[in-house]
């Protein structure tokens, strides 16, 4: 029986679900004003597309995990440093420099970390533009999960809109890609917390179970 995946990225040996629409957004963004970007979703790289190359393609990317920072470079990014799969963990990172560095953070409107905010507060320089949106699939509020389904959720995003329309059954075994998704669940689920923040990690769980 193969795994549920609710992830914006497919697998071949999962049944696929997209629990998001992305609707992208274009803001003003003067690149020449940063030292580097912040990028913590394959969705910002896409955002990214929308901009003129040229005007970005000399700024290197701190970039939230190796997944992210892989579309990054097939997209012919540059990359300034990997981190962890947890946004929190960038604080770490971004501290490490100046404090006059100027950071680009490209964020979705809703995020889970808050780490922007709390390495500003420790005085340093970082902006945040908007470049997309989302919103639960109709493709998460159809699907039916059969009894004894193995769930491997990729985000907090993908948990909330699979609790818009479903509930988690006792006898469903749940896998999250981090801990930042394992605090979206609901306190009396036990997930197993993936060892990397990859779909690869979240699978090999699967052969001890």
């Amino acid at each position: 029986m193969k795994p549920y995946l609710f992830s914006t990225s497919s697998h071949p040996d999962t049944i696929h679900i997209n629990p998001l629409e992305i609707s992208f957004l274009k803001p003003s963004i003067q690149f020449s004003q940063y030292d580097y970007l912040i990028l913590t979703s394959k969705q910002a790289v896409k955002a990214l597309s929308q901009y003129n190359y040229n005007d970005y393609n000399t700024k290197q990317a701190l970039c939230i995990s190796k997944a992210t920072a892989q579309s990054f470079k097939e997209a012919k990014g540059d990359i300034l440093e990997v981190g962890s799969g947890y946004g929190d963990n960038l604080s770490g990172i971004i501290s490490s420099y100046p404090k006059d560095t100027k950071w680009l953070y490209l964020r979705a409107k809703e995020v889970a970390s808050d780490f922007a905010e709390v390495t500003r507060d420790c005085g340093y320089c970082i902006d945040e533009s908007i470049v997309y949106e989302s919103s639960c699939s109709l493709n998460i509020r159809t699907i039916k999960i059969i009894q004894k389904a193995i769930l491997i959720f990729t985000s907090p995003s993908s948990v909330k809109c699979f609790l818009k329309y479903h509930k988690l059954n006792e006898d469903y075994k749940v896998i999250v890609i981090g801990k930042t998704t394992a605090k979206a669940l609901p306190t009396d689920i036990k997930p197993i917390v993936a060892t990397e923040s990859s779909i690869e990690s979240c699978l090999k769980i699967i052969d001890s179970l």
